[in-house]
């Protein structure tokens, strides 16, 4: 085929695409069906003017359409990865992780579901082998969110829902395209129908092997771009191998699923690669991948509906029965998922709950696009697989495609109408209210610096200036007066307000270097963990999440497990060190939101709500003050050297500021300012660098700081660190219970534990100990130990501690001084 034809034709296509898009917004139309419908429509017109008799000069052009080269293997191996990567990069990793349980249940039981569902509606009623009819319902079963996603942020859905479909959607592609696999083998090799046998000896190396080579793969590309530093594009050109190598060596190779391992290898990059690279990089990397996955997804939409004609050529009658079982069953299918599992998961708090509106859209928008439209091509250019059945794989996956495109999607909006989801609620319209006050208030402010600044007319300034204030008072009285919203709402709508803000100034001490990209990530979504929480249960809320952000989570006691138990200190030192430089950034910026709250929220809601909401932040404060101190008592120096490199990273920022200046003054020129800037990347880098932390040497020094211990010599000292066990505790946690019998000493490093007996309590604080008399008179323990703040517990078991008993007087005076406060006699429980 002529070369210039063909780039003509995809030049076309690009011209097409560009212009779906505004079209799809000017009829309210999903972006994928307007692609359907242009691709079937040229598909069309090149079988008409191919076949007709009334001109000829448009042959060569129908020829070049209908004889492109469209093969699955250009959809699975070129568009799909780029898709999949995509879609993984733009994804929230970290609070994804926060609905890991809905979205795995989801993903995985939706596709067998709707697999077992289909396959077996059609083995009822057609004469196609079990395994094939299971390989139509693989093919069917995957979804494209696209235009569900869509709706739901356009209506502004609750983020967290919005996430768990997307979450959902991106796993069922990986699951539906391995089953499709799965069954594949079986109807090309004619085997029989797969036992279960078979599916739990080859689906799950399917599945492991794919996120192992994913993983391998994508931790080499990011060990290369760390190399690479100093060179965006070759970073970025990198990247864009990774998808690529990643699945051909996971089909090719040891024969896994490649789209996981697609998967695997972008979730590593989402997580690892924003502390391994620059910024700016990291930034310009996810936008390059959003403009190729924008062509990819166009591209094999439109290509595959070029298709549609060609593969609908021998439909018959019959087959629109078949058409309709598939449908009904796969809308069933779904139906199963939304009303049966979803509630489930809500009933045993694994979900959030999710609305009998909100189901109804998600079951009437689960379109299919083009990767059903691709692995039913797959099928039908296989000649390993039976004439019929490669037939009714065709018909059926394409007639259920066009359904669910023309008749689900270009109804989706009515529905979306009708089920009142395109009404705003009332916080909603209270909270638009406040955003328009606090808005024109900044406004008005910036237009009065402006006019003066540039000594306009004062005529002109004053009536500009009264019109505009009589708008913002008939704004502010509006959010002011609001009868609808409660004042346990205003303080919800304040909260909202100020937790935007904190994301804001994230955003802005990151990029502008004060705050390391290693954490923002982490950082943006406790912010954003903080604003769902308070739009679902208020104050409650906001006061459970900043309590979340400063705890200890599952991964960080894990890492203390394996330091305790397996002497691997890694994990435990880049957590400690992940925790130190979170608390330092969250120190820092709350600072900041004090004069928001009284420059902006005030003057919204009053002083009442202000003052609140101020108190709130207080806490907060003293929340983190109190673990960040815990962490310098328990790390002596480490938070020293981390403040350092916080002035140096503020030194840098502002002599960059200084530099740029300059350059607009044109005090220096475009030679001077590239070298200075040059200069300033590269200590930049060298701040970037975050100090080691030595977990087992600081332990060291933390048992030297013990007033219990400071009577030990040097040899002793370090035996004693290496038998102490860290024990992290978030605050309400009950760490002993009476009755229980007691094996370990427990020594107080960071924080504060509340004992109970006998409905009398003490308090005991940061170098204390308890556990101790119960472990020398071998009785019962006698009292609950429930933990107030964030603690750090060293605990010792008894052989250490009896052996430690013996060498320390100051040990065992503290022993003596316990015992005779409890009424106890000394002589009698201490060792001769």
């Amino acid at each position: 085929m002529d070369i210039v034809l063909i780039t003509t034709l995809i030049a076309s296509l690009f011209v097409i695409i560009g212009m779906a898009e505004p079209l799809a917004a000017r009829l309210s139309l999903p972006y994928s069906v307007i692609l359907a419908v242009l691709g079937c429509l040229i598909g069309l017109a090149a079988i008409f003017f191919l076949r007709t008799t009334l001109t000829d000069a448009l042959n060569p052009v129908a020829e070049a359409i209908i004889n492109l080269p469209i093969r699955s293997n250009v959809f699975l191996y070129v568009f799909l990865p780029t898709l999949l990567f995509q879609a993984t990069l733009g994804v929230d990793v970290r609070r994804m992780l926060d609905d890991w349980v809905p979205i795995l249940v989801l993903a995985v039981i939706a596709v067998f579901v709707a697999t077992l569902g289909v396959g077996l509606a059609l083995s009822w009623v057609s004469s196609l082998p079990l395994v094939a009819c299971l390989l139509i319902g693989a093919i069917v079963s995957t979804t494209d969110p696209s235009a569900v996603i869509s709706i739901f942020r356009s209506l502004s859905a609750p983020r967290r829902l919005a996430r768990i479909i997307e979450g959902e959607s991106l796993l069922n592609d990986a699951a539906a395209i391995a089953l499709f696999g799965f069954f594949m083998g079986f109807v090309m090799m004619g085997l029989p129908d797969p036992t279960l046998q078979d599916a739990l000896t080859r689906f799950p190396m399917l599945i492991i092997g794919g996120v192992l080579t994913g993983w391998i793969v994508a931790r080499v590309m990011i060990r290369f771009m760390g190399l690479f530093w100093r060179y965006e594009l070759a970073q970025q050109s990198l990247s864009v191998a990774l998808p690529y190598l990643a699945y051909i060596l996971a089909e090719q190779t040891i024969g896994a699923s490649g789209v996981i391992a697609v998967v695997a290898a972008g979730l590593t990059l989402n997580i690892v690669g924003p502390g391994r690279l620059p910024p700016e990089a990291w930034t310009n990397m996810r936008e390059v991948w959003e403009l190729l996955a924008h062509w990819a997804g166009a591209l094999i939409f439109i290509l595959a509906a070029l298709l549609i004609p060609r593969m609908l050529e021998e439909f018959r009658l019959s087959d629109a029965g078949l058409v309709l079982v598939v449908v009904l069953s796969a809308i069933v299918a779904r139906a199963v998922i939304l009303w049966g599992v979803l509630p489930l998961l809500t009933r045993l708090r694994m979900s959030p709950a999710v609305e009998r509106p909100y189901r109804v859209a998600i079951l009437w928008g689960g379109l299919r696009g083009a990767v059903t439209l691709a692995l039913a091509l797959a099928v039908t250019e296989s000649f390993r697989v039976p004439v019929e059945v490669k037939r009714l794989v065709g018909i059926l996956a394409t007639g259920f495609t066009l359904f669910t495109l023309i008749v689900q999607g270009t109804t989706l909006r009515w529905v979306i109408r009708k089920l009142g989801l395109d009404q705003l609620s009332a916080l909603d319209q209270a909270l638009s209210r406040q955003v328009v006050a606090v808005s024109l208030q900044t406004v008005r402010e910036d237009v009065s610096r402006t006019t003066t600044n540039y000594e306009l007319d004062r005529q002109i300034v004053r009536s500009e200036a009264k019109l505009f204030g009589d708008r913002l008072e008939s704004a502010v009285r509006a959010a002011e007066e609001d009868t609808a919203v409660l004042d346990k709402d205003r303080v919800t709508l304040g909260l909202i307000a100020l937790a935007g803000a904190e994301r804001d100034t994230i955003i802005a001490r990151v990029r502008d270097h004060s705050i390391s990209s290693r954490l923002s990530e982490t950082l943006i979504s406790d912010a954003d963990r903080l604003i769902e929480a308070t739009r679902s249960s208020g104050r409650a809320g906001y006061r459970h999440a900043s309590r979340r952000i400063v705890a200890y989570g599952r991964t960080f006691r894990f890492a203390a497990l394996l330091h305790n138990r397996f002497g691997l200190s890694s994990p435990l030192a880049s957590l400690t060190a992940d925790r130190f430089e979170l608390l330092l950034s969250q120190k820092l910026i709350l600072r900041d939101l004090d004069g928001f709250i009284h420059g902006r929220i005030r003057r919204i809601h009053g002083r009442r709500v202000s003052d609140l909401l101020n108190e709130l932040l207080t806490r907060r404060v003293e929340m983190v003050d109190t673990a960040l101190d815990g962490l310098r008592l328990q790390y002596p120096g480490y938070a020293e050297m981390l403040e350092r490199q916080f002035i140096r990273r503020t030194q840098l920022r502002l002599e960059e500021r200084e530099y740029n200046a300059m350059r607009a003054d044109g005090l220096i020129g475009d030679e001077l300012h590239t070298a200075l800037m040059q200069d300033i990347t590269a200590r930049r880098a060298q701040s970037e660098a975050r100090p080691r932390l030595d977990v087992a040497l600081q332990r060291t020094e933390l048992v030297r700081q013990f007033p219990l211990f400071t009577d030990l010599d040097e040899a002793a000292a370090k035996r004693l660190a290496r038998g102490l066990s860290t024990r992290y505790v978030n605050a309400g946690e009950v760490i002993l219970s009476e009755g229980e019998v007691a094996r370990s000493v427990y020594f107080i490093s960071t924080g504060a534990i509340e004992l109970e007996r006998a409905g009398q309590t003490w308090r005991l604080g940061r170098g204390e100990m308890f556990g101790q008399l119960a472990i020398l008179t071998r009785k019962p323990r006698r009292f609950e130990a429930r933990v107030i703040v964030p603690t750090t517990l060293l605990s010792l078991d008894e052989a250490r501690f009896r052996r430690l008993l013996k060498r320390s007087e100051r040990l065992r005076e503290a022993v003596r001084a316990s015992a005779e406060k409890r009424g106890m006699d000394p002589s009698t429980i201490l060792p001769g």
